[in-house]
């Protein structure tokens, strides 16, 4: 029982390091942090349904990870080779599609509840 209460802390303490080795390094997640705060204090004003509260604050949050792993394949990449490579140009730009495409699906999101409270 505490072997595992210890592998969860320990887990805890690994995942929080590399959120801060994300935000110390990369601009852009203080931008997606600052925009879901925004956009949170929105949700908690607007006349929202408990689901619809809960779905546009967890797009949010997919943004973070998703800006997560991105840093993540940077990280990799460069750490294989700092040569200019079209895969590696490739491997990146895919990981920053992946959080455009997150944060345009959270866009959408707002637009549908947006639209459904002024109908």
């Amino acid at each position: 029982m505490w072997q595992q209460v210890l592998r969860v802390r320990q887990r805890a303490i690994w995942s929080w390091d590399g959120f801060a080795h994300v935000y110390k390094t990369e601009g852009s997640l203080s931008q997606w942090l600052v925009a879901n705060l925004v956009f949170g204090v929105l949700a908690f004003l607007l006349p929202l349904s408990a689901g619809e509260r809960g779905m546009l604050l967890m797009g949010g949050i997919i943004v973070l990870a998703a800006e997560c792993m991105n840093t993540a394949i940077e990280r990799v990449v460069d750490d294989i080779s700092t040569e200019k490579r079209d895969a590696a140009r490739q491997a990146k730009d895919c990981g920053s599609a992946a959080v455009a495409v997150t944060a345009i699906g959270v866009g959408v999101a707002w637009v549908c509840v947006i639209v459904g409270l002024l109908w």
